[in-house]
């Protein structure tokens, strides 16, 4: 139920998040130019209307009708709103931003539905006119659909919810939305909610009073600052700790309320926290008659108070303050007695449930996880199958090996994933494509590749009580890392180990990797900015403090021969929100790099081996591990 509520929200705020500039734009114009505006001027005024009434319904219609049915869906839906806003009375009538929500997945279900008749059909030489006439006259029959029946009854609709927010406003009872709202948000529905549900209210309310309190009830950045406050003051453990003022500048000045989602994961308990701070704002704003000209996204400080009416920006400002403190008051004390997860396991809690919302990470083909008796060969999968999947592979083929010698376990590329895969570990961003490589598999997505506590699931799967474990069998091919050339081939050499770095941004770590490849002759120089994207596509970071940069899968003609680099940052460098004191850079020629791979992953499974080679100041002590 959670999934399919997940998968209904995401698909909603889809169909608005492409176009929040365009509702900036129409909110902003009318911040500065109405009446009441901070730079009256009554001719620029005048665009706003037309902006909601047309321009924001046809853009969400046609991305809904892309979404559904390609670049023809989105035609199909921009011409069916028409018929929609023109069925309540254009300008005259209702905003139609619901409308077009419904009006344009349907507009592009139903060319979708066409084409998919049409496939075996098309007549040799009529495909233009007949792709160009199907869009316009089922266009129009879309369209008229919209006027009769669509527009009047989501008008309805409309004004049913509307009158449902009013008489909640008078009676006072508005600040319980926010019992709703603040877990709503952690199970990532805020822009569904905030978009899907209380702007086409908002923009109803704002069309006649010049505001709505609507617009302040999800983005206020107020109850997730006071969480984040917290945990900087109070929480006992110091990776946390350390990490929350980056989270509040993030959170409270760029409007990333995300990055505030697994601090309360670590102890759900802490959602008191939002809930009661996001109570105390509505009730002020609601007492102060507070509302918001336009929609406040993302919910930065910034974008809130530029949507504030001038004469109210003051008792706006409270409104933040006092959801923060409040916010802040309750979670303080629950932190302080709190020995709830680690701030990575709530991250990989977090990436679980966006996989979720996103209805990519299915458990198995037949939806079910498999059996233990039924894997016999589990791929680690990443984007060129050079690093981090075989450290991952490795590790936990070491892991299993006693309990289930039968079961092979080894790397590839996401696209290379073989048919006879039976589990394919991979990362939340992968899953699209390795769902195409292997369709029959159970997919298992995790953060990384090392330390993920997705990894203990599938161990728990695969060694279950009652499981057969037959004697071990003839394994395949796999990655012999333990009969690989040693680090006396040249793979690593001293001059390639460097430690004892001061702390540096992500990408410059990962570049100052790529350049001593480079430098020492492994890559060429247009590599480097391969290892950036790899990055930018799917994290690097490993786990366990340790990130592994590479290129992406089509730079491997940038490699001249095998080798890897380590730099060595005692005090580690921030690869989102996790320290990585070893950043091993690899460029990889077939397998020739996978015996320092597999030594490194023999050191963690001894934690003292992996504090050393994080700490030492001796290149010499590092190279002993590898020879």
């Amino acid at each position: 139920m959670k999934n399919k509520v997940q998968k209904f929200g995401k698909f909603l705020s889809a169909m608005v998040m492409p176009n929040i500039g365009a509702f900036i734009a129409w909110g902003l114009i009318t911040a500065l130019f109405i009446a009441d505006g901070w730079l009256p001027n009554e001719k620029l005024a005048s665009i706003q209307p037309y902006m909601l009434y047309f321009l924001l319904p046809t853009l969400i219609a046609y991305t809904g009708g892309k979404m559904v049915g390609g670049d023809r869906g989105g035609v199909m839906g921009a011409i069916a709103v028409m018929g929609c806003i023109a069925g309540v009375g254009g300008l005259d009538g209702q905003p139609m931003l619901m409308g077009a929500m419904v009006m344009g997945p349907f507009a592009g279900w139903v060319i979708k539905k066409f084409d998919k008749f049409m496939e075996t059909r098309m007549p040799a030489g009529f495909e233009m006119l007949i792709n160009n006439f199907s869009v316009g006259i089922l266009g129009m029959v879309v369209a008229i659909i919209g006027y009769y029946i669509i527009g009047p009854f989501m008008s309805a609709i409309l004004a049913i919810l509307t009158a449902g927010v009013n008489v909640l406003i008078k009676a006072k009872m508005l600040p319980l939305a926010a019992i709703f709202i603040e877990p709503a948000k952690v199970l990532f529905l805020n822009n569904a909610i905030n978009h899907g549900i209380f702007t086409p209210i908002a923009i109803e309310q704002a069309a006649t009073a010049g505001k709505s309190i609507m617009y302040m009830l999800e983005p206020n950045p107020g109850p997730g600052l006071g969480v984040l406050i917290a945990y900087w003051l109070f929480c006992s453990d110091k990776t946390t700790k350390d990490s929350a003022p980056g989270a509040i500048i993030i959170h409270f000045f760029g409007g990333i309320h995300e990055i505030y989602f697994p601090y309360v994961l670590m102890n759900p308990l802490v959602i008191v926290a939002p809930i009661a701070g996001n109570i105390c704002a509505i009730t002020w704003f609601t007492l102060t008659g507070c509302g918001l000209v336009g929609p406040a996204s993302p919910g930065s400080v910034i974008t809130y108070l530029s949507m504030s009416p001038k004469s109210q920006i003051v008792f706006t400002i409270i409104g933040i303050l006092i959801a923060t403190g409040v916010s802040f008051l309750v979670a303080s004390p629950i932190i302080k007695m709190s020995n709830g997860k680690s701030l990575e396991e709530a991250q990989n809690d977090m990436a679980a449930a966006k996989a979720e919302s996103k209805g990519v990470a299915v458990p198995a083909a037949n939806g079910e996880p498999k059996k233990a008796d039924e894997v016999k060969k589990i791929i680690f999968a990443c984007d060129a199958g050079m690093g981090s999947s075989a450290m991952g592979a490795t590790k936990f083929r070491n892991r299993i090996k006693n309990e289930r010698p039968d079961i092979t376990v080894t790397n590839t590329s996401v696209d290379n994933i073989p048919a006879d895969c039976d589990i394919a570990v991979v990362q939340e961003i992968l899953v699209d494509r390795a769902v195409k490589a292997a369709p029959q598999a159970q997919m298992v997505t995790i953060g990384n590749f090392l330390a993920d506590p997705k990894l203990d699931e599938l161990y728990k799967q695969v060694t279950s009580v009652g499981a057969a474990a037959p004697a071990p069998a003839a394994q395949e091919a796999a990655p012999a890392v333990e009969e690989a050339p040693a680090a006396s081939s040249k793979i690593l050499v001293e001059e390639g180990i460097k430690t004892g770095l001061k702390p540096v941004p992500m990408n410059d770590a990962i570049t100052a990797a790529g350049k001593l490849l480079n430098e020492l002759g492994y890559v060429d120089e247009e590599y480097i900015p391969a290892m950036i994207k790899r990055n930018e596509e799917a994290s690097i970071y490993m786990g366990m403090g340790i990130a592994i940069p590479h290129g992406t899968a089509d730079a491997k003609n940038r490699v001249k021969k095998s080798g890897i680099v380590i730099l060595q940052y005692p005090e580690g460098v921030d690869f989102g929100g996790e320290k990585a004191q070893l950043v091993i850079g690899i460029a990889g020629v077939g397998d020739e790099h996978l015996a320092i791979l597999g030594k490194i992953t023999e050191c963690l499974d001894d934690p003292d081996q992996l504090e050393m080679m994080k700490t030492t100041n001796n290149v010499d002590d590092i190279m002993k591990i590898f020879k």
